[in-house]
């Protein structure tokens, strides 16, 4: 009887525990749902919209009481059945700082309080590379990082993250005031372009960041959109299928992707740059060269070259700079089996590089390069002249034959690169800070769409309206920035994607309150990230003057009009030409060609006239199309007085392929 009252004894004592434990989780669970939570977008130190009623929103308790106290306002609602409550806050003037305080129910002390918040103008600063480019990558960065001390411009930067489906919050971040610590990684063309603007205005600046290298424009576009148009509307069914575990596959194989980059692999780097290694099986080609260009189907992969030289006497047991020209990002350079130079990503080395003394032998000595051969890229690109060895006195060339092989290594993996897929950007990294209050939007992209600039005609039209419908702000000003000039210069007037890709830019200005910041002109030849983001920051800012602020500044340069056709010659007509055309330099008039009707384009003949250019050339006596700027790298140099560039245009419609 006693063993029976204790067994019954401890089945109730158990049976308690279960049912505490039970409660216990359920008031955890209960108490965690009911926490008032904001996006990470809120936090200390950040700028709200002034003027404007402001967007707050969050997730509670179903039915529970929020109240948003802000400078003398304070505003209530009550939560959705789901948690999520939006709530708007009366606009405000530019000033602070101010406190954000955010209270549940009756009660009398704020469950979430938000310090040091500046109303001001918020901008949302997204593209690729481009506009990603840190302030400590630009022209001048230690002088520029130096001088920042902006407590009034604040920025956000979105981590890179990418999602199936469309998301509530972001990864991670918080508002930060620049100086000269936080400016260093923030995005070059938007912290110019807020100086710019902090300084006219006199109010504070608001940089939201949501950028991500080689991305198309896609990639930043809702499902919705893209399912819109049929340049789309397949890939993105196709992708359905996609879930997190492809991405953590992918992210596994993009680190070990690098390691093989960055690592040589099987002890090759012990061997094959050494001066007794024995490379005559291998294949040889001539140097300065483009993969493109060589014989060989497209490689992803790690390529040994080497190439032997004969050092004269008079150069033996002194010190040397090697000059490898352009090679390709990502290589190691060995002189006699010693490592001279190592470059990574995005480090932007000059490729000039010292060899000790004691490795420069009189007669025979080795150059190898290791290099990673990615994206279609590899090799160096020209002039000969500028691959060379030299002791200050005597040069030995570095162009011509070198001998090459592949496969020496394991192969790399190949990447998904699923933050290029439809939409998955846009997902994780844009829908989570709308609705934030913003006064317009800045955009430097579309060098991973120059393969297909048709479509760009579509595909960038319809991220702007994508954009402003989820917004509800109306016709947001959208401010972007035409690609720059970049590659090699072409002898004669030639079919360009890069061109072709601008004009789809410059057509999107067909949208309300769009403007575009020509920069043909600040583009280097060989960087697709060229480093003057100080002009690419103003140009903007003279839009955004001009069009947002309605300030009397000539924000444009010349822009294409009409065409003229009188015998011989084309009267080109612009607008945008401030106090009148001119030549940068002050030279002769260069990036005009002409065609007849048999669409051949000739250099041509050009000068100003009033507030238009005269074309002409002898080899076209009746000319029907001219085309400026018209090139991957254009030698164009039209201005207004004001020093703006005159915007690439042409005045045919033919069908426009590279057929390079």
């Amino acid at each position: 009887m006693n063993k029976l009252k204790a067994n019954t004894s401890w089945k109730y004592q158990l049976l308690a525990i279960k049912i505490v434990f039970t409660l216990l989780l359920i008031a955890a669970h209960a108490l965690l749902y009911a926490q008032v939570q904001l996006p990470k977008v809120f936090s200390n130190n950040m700028v709200l919209q002034r003027d404007l009623d402001i967007p707050v929103w969050g997730t509670a308790d179903p039915g529970a009481q929020i109240t948003v106290e802000l400078g003398a306002h304070r505003i209530k609602t009550i939560t959705a059945e789901d948690g999520k409550w939006l709530l708007h806050m009366p606009g405000m003037p530019a000033g602070g700082p101010h406190s954000m305080k955010v209270y549940e129910g009756a009660q009398s002390q704020p469950v979430v309080v938000f310090n040091d918040v500046l109303m001001g103008d918020v901008w949302l600063a997204s593209g690729q590379s481009n506009m990603e480019w840190q302030v400590q990558q630009s022209m001048n960065a230690a002088r520029e990082i130096k001088n920042a001390d902006y407590p009034a411009i604040r920025y956000f930067n979105v981590p890179h993250a990418m999602e199936t489906g469309p998301q509530n919050d972001v990864k991670g971040g918080s508002w930060i005031a620049l100086d000269s610590v936080s400016v260093k990684t923030a995005s070059a063309v938007a912290y110019f372009f807020a100086r710019d603007l902090q300084a006219e205005l006199d109010v504070p600046i608001g940089i939201l960041q949501a950028t991500w290298g080689g991305t198309p424009v896609e990639a930043w576009t809702s499902r919705e959109q893209l399912l819109s148009s049929p340049i789309t509307h397949n890939r993105v069914l196709q992708n359905d299928s996609v879930t997190e575990d492809h991405f953590i596959k992918d992210s596994l194989d993009l680190e070990r992707f690098w390691k093989i980059v960055y690592n040589p692999q099987h002890n090759t780097h012990k061997t094959i740059p050494g001066k007794s290694f024995n490379d005559s099986k291998w294949p040889q080609l001539n140097m300065p060269v483009t993969l493109k260009d060589m014989d060989m189907p497209p490689y992803e992969g790690m390529v040994w070259l080497r190439k032997t030289i004969s050092i004269p006497s008079s150069m033996s047991g002194k010190g040397l700079s090697i000059h490898l020209g352009h090679p390709e990002m990502n290589y190691s350079l060995y002189f006699n089996g010693k490592e001279i130079a190592k470059t990574i990503w995005n480090a932007s080395p000059t490729h000039h590089y010292s060899i000790p003394a004691k490795l420069v032998k009189e007669g025979k000595n080795v150059i190898a390069v290791r290099m990673a051969f990615l994206w279609e890229g590899g090799g160096f690109n020209p002039p000969a002249e500028e691959m060379f060895v030299t002791d200050g006195n005597s040069r030995i060339s570095l162009a011509g034959p070198w001998k090459y092989m592949k496969d020496l290594e394991p192969a790399i993996p190949t990447i998904k690169n699923y933050h290029k897929y439809p939409t998955y950007l846009y997902n994780a990294m844009i829908n989570p800070v709308i609705p934030y209050g913003i006064r317009g939007f800045i955009w430097y992209q579309g060098e991973d769409n120059v393969s297909a600039p048709q479509d760009y005609r579509t595909l960038f039209p319809m991220l702007i309206s994508d954009w402003r419908i989820r917004w509800k702000q109306g016709y947001l000003p959208f401010l972007y920035v035409q690609l720059a000039n970049y590659m090699e210069q072409k002898a004669e007037p030639a079919e360009s994607n890069w061109a072709a890709l601008r004009e789809a830019q410059a057509m999107a200005l067909a949208q309300p309150n769009t403007a575009m910041a020509s920069i043909i002109d600040v583009g280097e030849a060989d960087d697709i990230h060229p480093k003057n983001k100080q002009e690419v920051g103003r140009r903007l800012a003279l839009l955004a003057k001009n069009m947002v602020y309605n300030k009397p500044v000539q924000a444009y340069g010349p822009l294409y009009q009409s065409a003229e056709i009188a015998g011989d010659q084309v009267k080109i007509n612009f607008t945008e030409t401030g106090s009148g055309l001119a030549t940068r330099g002050n030279g002769q008039l260069k990036g005009f060609a002409i065609a007849g009707s048999d669409g051949k384009f000739y250099w041509a003949n050009a000068a100003i006239d009033g507030n238009g250019v005269i074309v002409s050339s002898e080899k076209v006596k009746k000319p029907v199309a001219v085309r400026y700027a018209w090139a991957d790298n254009p030698d164009a140099n039209l201005i207004n007085n004001e020093g703006l560039p005159a915007v690439p245009f042409r005045t045919d419609n033919w069908s426009i392929t590279n057929d390079e």
